[in-house]
């Protein structure tokens, strides 16, 4: 099939951009630029590039009508992150398309209430970026119940692998903490570090659109969690990464309001967001229906992502001696 990957040449994409190539589908990815995925692969020859703004291209009205020219039998979209944007995009490949392919993100269920949280369970979203992914998640579905669209859509969790940081045991991405670790140093958690994180590996996020392609009769007209088999609490997560570079844990706690007194601002933004959200995503839906099964434990796809980034960070190596 002729698929089309709108952002394809990012964490999501450098994963599966290969894998359509292998299992022979003809690619097109869509980028704004011409970039180099996070991990090379003879594959990336074989993909058709084409540049597209896509900000620029709604703003002149013509976004989807360009990714329609396309031909694509099927349109993942990796990059949507406004209802408007996922309307344009809709009405325009409506009739023509086999299967479009949606990427959320566990965000559009705010807080928690049950845990681990399912696929049904009511939207409490909060903030921009979840709120638009929960209206983007509801006018999908609606489209597909009102005349059929061919959709499905995917949320994965704390997308992470080699080439970028991981969200930390702290719940944001200062490096340091994992400095901190790997040294045996305390690190301070906010409350009782038992909020939790579910982390993904892009290339099991990338294996959940796979496998909802090739099982289209069970995921058109459904939303899944792309998730590890487990959440981590951030105290179990910091104490497991003690103890992977070697050392006992040691751990402090305060309570928010004097940790966050601690910390910059950008941190103290970042833990906030993942500690209000908290989530603990079930899997059970996507093992069911689209016989997914992640490679990587959350901590495996940490551990992984950390070592490559102390390896290219040599500054960082310095430090730890």
């Amino acid at each position: 099939m002729k698929v089309v990957v709108i952002g394809g040449s990012g964490h999501i994409g450098t994963y599966l951009i290969p894998k359509l190539v292998q299992a022979g589908h003809d690619v097109i990815c869509v980028n704004r630029g011409i970039s180099e995925p996070y991990k090379t692969s003879e594959c990336w020859s074989m993909v058709q590039q084409v540049q597209m703004d896509r900000i620029q291209a709604e703003r002149d009205g013509d976004f989807g009508i360009q990714i329609a020219s396309l031909g694509g039998e099927v349109v993942i979209d990796l990059i949507c992150f406004t209802p408007q944007s996922a309307q344009k995009l809709t009405e325009a490949l409506e009739g023509t398309v086999n299967h479009f392919l949606h990427c959320g993100t566990m965000w559009v269920h705010g807080y928690s209430e049950k845990i681990p949280t399912t696929e049904d369970q009511k939207r409490n979203p909060f903030g921009s970026y979840g709120i638009n992914k929960a209206a983007i998640e509801t006018y999908l579905l609606d489209s597909h119940h009102k005349s059929g669209f061919p959709v499905s859509i995917l949320h994965p969790g704390h997308i992470t692998g080699p080439g970028w940081l991981p969200i930390n045991p702290a719940g944001n991405l200062n490096p340091e903490i994992f400095v901190r670790l790997a040294k045996g140093e305390a690190i301070t958690l906010p409350n009782l570090g038992m909020e939790t994180v579910h982390h993904v590996h892009a290339d099991d996020v990338a294996q959940a659109f796979m496998k909802a392609i090739d099982h289209r009769e069970n995921s058109i007209g459904e939303s899944f969690h792309v998730v590890s088999a487990q959440a981590l609490t951030l105290r179990g997560y910091a104490e497991e990464m003690f103890r992977y570079f070697g050392h006992e844990p040691k751990l402090r706690f305060l309570y928010w309001d004097q940790w966050q007194e601690e910390v910059d601002e950008r941190d103290k933004e970042l833990t906030w967001d993942h500690i209000a959200h908290s989530p603990c995503g079930s899997i059970a839906k996507a093992r069911k229906l689209l016989n997914y099964c992640p490679g990587y434990s959350s901590l495996q796809a940490v551990q992984e992502a950390i070592d490559h980034y102390l390896q290219n960070n040599r500054n960082l190596l310095d430090v730890l001696g």
